[in-house]
């Protein structure tokens, strides 16, 4: 299996499968062999990744969330337990776009994309590099919150008293870390972003 050791834990689609075994007979059938034999995994129609097994690699939920729609990043719940803000094991990747919405499901995880406008899209996004192997796009913690508020439906923050009782008992987030919050990236989703009431009241916490 050299031939897919080498592609790591990078999502790669159908036409890079098949140069590699451009040899064969029949490409088409050793890539379906490989799938059936749990050897790649399709993340969705086109697009595989190589199992753990094989590439003796832990498989990155984010750069794959990365791969199967986009432009996107990674956000919300999925970013704030990825920085360790919340306690809650997290089982649909979320992410925003600036496509539409759409949602995928695999045998890894459920892929969820939320659209969004390109100017709020653009504001609080930082480039994660893992041991110099591979890199994902995800929010920063602030704009996770920010769009935890703004994209939850339903979710109405009329009062400070409101907003802490959303972050102690619905998210559980860590208080603590509100001390090194950027509030630079709170104000410029509060200008552009929607929900402008509830990120103010978030502001107004956050700088008193």
């Amino acid at each position: 299996m050299e031939e897919l050791e080498q592609l790591g834990i990078i999502p790669v689609d159908y036409a890079v499968l098949r140069s590699l075994f451009v040899g064969y007979h029949s490409p088409r059938n050793k890539i379906a062999n490989l799938e059936q034999a749990g050897k790649i995994i399709r993340l969705k129609r086109g697009m595989y990744v190589v199992s753990p097994e094989v590439s003796k690699q832990l498989l990155s939920l984010e750069l794959i969330a990365n791969h199967i729609y986009g432009p996107s990043y990674v956000s919300m719940e999925s970013a704030l337990r990825y920085y360790g803000l919340i306690p809650e094991q997290v089982y649909t990747v979320r992410s925003l776009t600036t496509n539409r919405s759409k949602s995928f499901e695999n045998s890894i995880a459920n892929f969820e994309y939320i659209t969004t406008n390109d100017a709020y899209y653009a504001i609080g996004i930082k480039q994660e590099t893992i041991e110099n192997r591979y890199t994902f796009l995800i929010a920063t913690p602030e704009k996770a919150l920010c769009d935890m508020i703004t994209t939850t439906p339903h979710l109405r923050i009329q009062s400070e008293k409101a907003l802490v009782a959303y972050l102690k008992e619905d998210l559980r987030f860590d208080m603590s870390s509100l001390e090194v919050i950027d509030f630079n990236i709170v104000k410029e989703c509060l200008e552009v972003g929607k929900k402008k009431e509830a990120l103010q009241i978030l502001l107004n916490f956050l700088e008193s």
